[in-house]
């Protein structure tokens, strides 16, 4: 399994065009596991760039 980390707009783009591939792997095949990998990665990412802020405003 070739499987990058993804650090740039690019690894992300790349990333989630495999995930839209592989949307349909059965869970227990090594495209369902690759799915998996890619799907943690790509949250990891979002969550880097995206960060929500779960703070109370009326606190």
């Amino acid at each position: 399994m070739d499987i990058r980390s993804v650090e740039t707009d690019t690894d992300y783009h790349t990333a989630l065009e495999e995930i839209k591939r592989l949307m349909t792997a059965a869970p227990d095949s090594p495209d369902g596991e690759r799915l998996d990998v890619l799907v943690t990665l790509v949250e990891a990412y979002e969550t880097k760039l995206y960060p929500l802020d779960l703070t109370d405003p009326k606190a």
